[in-house]
């Protein structure tokens, strides 16, 4: 069942080819949510005579499987969604990340973070409460966002490991008031510091989800992003991001989230039926577009 109704944007009349793209992990089988945003992904790029990309974000190596990555290259076929030019995968471009990073620590925007998760828990606690984001998670304290040059230093040369933080005050400072356009929710005023001080870079790798996706959606061109609702909020440090680093703002349309019978979010934690399930089982691709809610199958194309 599709959560709510849901559209495909259309381009403006004089408006250039969108260039979309769809960016699982292969962290598992892809399942009814990946093929609802893949479709959308597709569609959208399609309707405006633009061309629809596939990227595989494989950062976290201790998750992700070749068997997983396969998968998804069978499903996009199996469901007709032909992606255009060649495949991108992450974990070949850790040096754009990184050469972004350094970008960044040029401007006075980063700080290494030598927190672990229990020392977090320990400085909420002793606060006795902490700041939460705008989808109830718990927001980093900036414990070490204070630390002196002399201390982050002698920390660094002892080999301690530590995550690069973004200090958002810091870079509002820079950017000012900033904004972003949603096809469904207009003009959006952007508040990073909603989410904090968010990590750019893992202690074991040289950027996170919010830089690598940033970095990878300006070098691909991509013009609109489309994706679950769920990111919506993550869209503010997006936003930051690209204005230090001058990179242009797509437009984004986060769409819909694909819900069992009992409202549960689709998700592969939550154990979702796979497509690779439902196509062993005998179903076929008209059968999945049908489960997610439209009753006519709409693409033909196979990847080349």
């Amino acid at each position: 069942m599709i959560k709510g109704s849901d559209f495909l944007p259309l381009p403006e009349p004089g408006d250039p080819p969108p260039v979309t793209r769809f960016a699982p992990s292969p962290s598992g089988y892809l399942h009814l949510g990946h093929a609802y945003a893949g479709l959308v992904a597709y569609e959208c790029a399609r309707a405006g005579g633009g061309r629809f990309l596939l990227r595989i974000e494989d950062i976290d190596a201790s998750r992700g499987r070749p068997e997983f990555e396969a998968g998804i290259y069978e499903d996009l076929r199996w469901l007709g969604l032909g992606w255009d030019g060649p495949v991108r995968r992450q974990s070949e471009h850790l040096e754009d990340y990184c050469r972004m990073l350094e970008r960044l620590g040029d401007l006075g925007v980063l700080y290494p973070c030598f927190c672990t998760r229990r020392q977090i828990r320990a400085e909420i606690a002793h606060a006795g409460q902490a700041p939460h984001g705008p989808a109830g998670e718990t927001i980093y304290p900036g414990i070490c966002r204070s630390l002196g040059d002399a201390e982050r230093g002698r920390r660094i040369a002892a080999g301690e490991p530590f995550a690069t933080r973004l200090d958002v005050a810091r870079a509002l400072a820079l950017t000012g008031p900033l904004a972003w356009c949603d096809v469904r929710a207009g003009t959006v005023r952007a508040q990073p510091e909603l989410l904090g001080d968010v990590v750019l870079a893992r202690k074991d790798v040289p950027t996170s989800y919010h830089l690598a996706v940033t970095v990878d959606d300006a070098l691909q061109g991509v013009t609109l992003v489309t994706r679950g609702e769920d990111l919506f909020h993550a869209t503010h440090v997006h936003r930051l991001l690209q204005a230090l680093l001058g990179f242009a703002a797509p437009r984004y349309y986060h769409h819909n989230l694909i819900a069992d019978s009992t409202g549960l979010r689709l998700a592969k934690r939550n154990r979702a039926v796979t497509l690779r399930t439902l196509r062993q089982s005998g179903r076929r691709p008209d059968d999945i577009w049908r489960l997610i809610g439209l009753p006519d199958p709409m693409p033909a194309t196979a990847a080349e």
